[in-house]
């Protein structure tokens, strides 16, 4: 490799990255510059055809460290994606492509989206295990259909958070060699250096974990090349350190924490241009060599084209053609639903279990697992074995690198996947499951034990504000269904939708619904269970609170001569996006509309002029006494119900 070249392209990267925060007079120009020696030489390794994004077998590369987005951009400019020069001038500013953090499915080569730091790293853990899988399925002795690398930017900042420990200890436990973590070890955090708040050897917690681990001067260039070379040929994850200067190039900033998160300033970055032989009078320049030299448009061509050809060559007509066809185009009609008509009550994580195994069956791309509770979650997949030769997955209990890990897996390209837990645990991996929201990531979260219902546990595994925490969470779809049947019906809508869904599933057994009708407005979030002529009241209600909801409208009627209307609401988010024909058709507006769930609930405001719920927390005891003592019982239900009204 030529020396001078190569620092003219690091170069480039580095006053790219720095002229972008200065014209957005925003952003962090440290972590760029001190890691662009490193995506030099990585961009020699890199196996990616910019004008075939969706190329299964493209190298994926995730920036844990999302704050360093504007070297992300310059990137993705110089390997020929779709990111013009006015794309990287148009930095952090409104309705622009190279927006502060990558996002992805927004800017042409962003694979996932980062920021919250960690994530990413649990992420290409979750591409490398989705990979694994696929290799599983796909491969041969004579055709190597999968057989990328996955790599991962992290700093100091990734390492300190808990998510990278956990995702990278499920990674040293599967092996997965194709995943190689560039740690860039700079020292420095925006308080300052690292020393005053963190002094972990992370090397020795990797070697422990089942890493290789080699640490390198992240501005050598043979040594980072070397690095490179060797982590595609181990048989365990990799982690490189990379000892860096932050800022590195800065005229008198270099490895100050002052470049981290705000500009260098006018003069610093002319200085720092003129030290490095650039013209400080112009801003956004790549010579013609430097393009060239990073250019992957052509190179990228040749691969995926010879990738095409291997397919079509090697898999016509055989098994592995046929699995990765279904892999690709999953058909949902296939699947064979149970049949609960003649079950008098079960649980709905029961119900949800003989569900995902219909799904399962039916379709070979439908893939996951639990936190260390699938015999409680009811998630296992019977017969199909473990990951990484099955698709049962062993997250063991580390619910937020799970769920960041389902969401690579789930954009990976081959894959349906879903997580699992307690509701209550829900609250360990919300970030995850906000940033599938934010990217339009179909993965399912399967989520049980949903109320007070949980019983002798008590109060601290007893969901009580969480349902409202998710119905406020945009793009994000919550189903709780009432019963068995009005499961199923939300596992069709779901398996349609090209966002997360998640299933909040009980504990304890509920009795079947015998509506009139079939279940056909499922789907809208919201329907009219059960309507009575002349009825004064609509009680609205999901899962458990159901059946208690329309057992008392009966009792309603028959002690007060109190007529109601039931609407079982197992979508509440489906449900708001519904229009205001529909929602007068199912919520009769001349009628006291009282919603009734065992949680916080205060959403339903937004329908009812009343809400049943919960007041506080949960405590510990046997479930019908729990229901009974906070007022779900049909008794204390009509009495309530009948004070409000009156």
């Amino acid at each position: 490799m030529s020396q001078q070249l190569l620092q003219k392209q690091a170069d480039t990267i580095r006053f790219l990255a720095a002229d972008m925060v200065q014209q957005a007079n925003s952003g962090h120009p440290g972590a760029p510059m001190g890691m662009a020696d490193i995506a030099t030489v990585l961009s020699k390794h890199l196996k990616l055809d910019p004008q075939n994004t969706k190329w299964l077998n493209r190298d994926r590369l995730v920036f844990s460290g999302g704050h360093a987005s504007s070297m992300v951009y310059s990137l993705l400019h110089l390997w020929g994606f779709d990111v013009t020069i006015e794309d990287l001038k148009q930095f952090r500013q409104t309705g622009s492509r190279t927006p502060g953090h990558p996002e992805y499915g927004h800017t042409s080569g962003v694979e996932i989206t980062t920021g919250p730091l960690g994530q990413g790293v649990a992420n290409a853990v979750g591409f490398s295990m989705a990979s694994e899988y696929a290799k599983y399925c796909l491969n041969s002795e004579t055709a190597k259909i999968i057989d990328h690398h996955v790599y991962c930017f992290c700093g100091d900042g990734d390492m300190q958070e808990g998510i990278s420990y956990e995702a990278c200890a499920t990674a040293g436990h599967q092996k997965l060699s194709n995943l190689t973590i560039i740690y860039d070890s700079n020292d420095i955090t925006i308080e300052g250096d690292i020393s005053i708040a963190w002094s972990e050897d992370v090397a020795k917690r990797f070697e422990a974990i089942n890493f290789d681990v080699v640490t390198i001067d992240g501005h050598n260039f043979d040594a980072i090349d070397k690095a490179f070379a060797d982590s595609r040929n181990s048989d365990n994850p990799t982690l490189i350190i990379a000892r860096t200067a932050i800022g590195k190039g800065a005229a008198t900033l270099e490895g100050s924490h002052h470049t981290h998160g705000a500009p260098l300033g006018h003069e610093e970055l002319c200085a720092s241009k003129d030290k490095a032989c650039f013209d400080s009078n112009e801003s956004f320049v790549v010579s013609d060599d430097i393009k060239k030299a990073f250019d992957k448009t052509s190179s990228g061509a040749l691969l995926s084209k010879a990738w095409n050809k291997l397919v079509k060559k090697d898999l016509p007509l055989s098994e592995q053609n046929e699995t990765l066809n279904a892999l690709l185009n999953p058909d949902y009609s296939k699947i064979q639903y149970p049949d609960f008509s003649e079950i008098k009550e079960m649980a709905t994580r029961d119900s949800n279990h003989k569900i995902l195994n219909a799904i399962a069956k039916a379709v070979p791309s439908f893939i996951g697992g639990s936190a260390d509770l699938a015999p409680s979650n009811k998630t296992e997949l019977n017969g199909l074995g473990d990951f990484p030769k099955g698709r049962n997955i062993h997250f063991g209990i580390k619910e937020h690198s799970m769920a960041a890990i389902v969401n690579a897996m789930s954009i990976y390209g081959l894959f349906r996947v879903f997580s699992a837990t307690f509701f209550i645990f829900s609250d360990y991996l919300k970030p995850a499951a906000r940033v599938a929201a934010l990217a339009n990531i179909p993965a399912h979260f399967v989520w049980t034990h949903d109320s007070i219902g949980v019983g002798e546990d008590g109060a601290t595994h007893q969901p009580i504000e969480q349902l409202s925490q998710f119905r406020a969470l945009p793009n994000f779809y919550t189903f709780r269904p009432a019963e068995a049947t009005e499961n199923i019906e939300c596992w069709k809508k779901a398996l349609t939708m090209q966002a997360p869904t998640a299933f909040v599933c009980s504990r304890q057994k509920l009795k079947t619904l015998k509506p009139q009708k079939e279940f056909g407005e499922v789907s809208n979030g919201g329907y009219l269970l059960a309507k009575r002529e002349n009825a004064t009241v609509t009680l609205m209600a999901s899962g458990s609170e159901v059946m208690l909801s329309l057992m008392t409208a009966c009792h309603l009627e028959d002690d007060f001569g109190i007529k109601c209307n039931i609407v079982s609401v197992p979508c509440f988010d489906l449900l708001c996006e519904q229009d205001k024909t529909y929602i007068d058709k199912i919520i009769n507006p001349d009628t006291t509309v009282i919603a009734v769930e065992a949680a916080s609930a205060m959403e339903y405001y937004k329908f009812a002029d009343y809400v049943i719920g919960m007041e506080g927390f949960g405590e510990s005891g046997p479930a019908g006494e729990l229901f009974d003592k906070f007022g779900f019982t049909i008794d204390k239900l009509k009495l309530k119900i009948k004070e409000l009204i009156n």
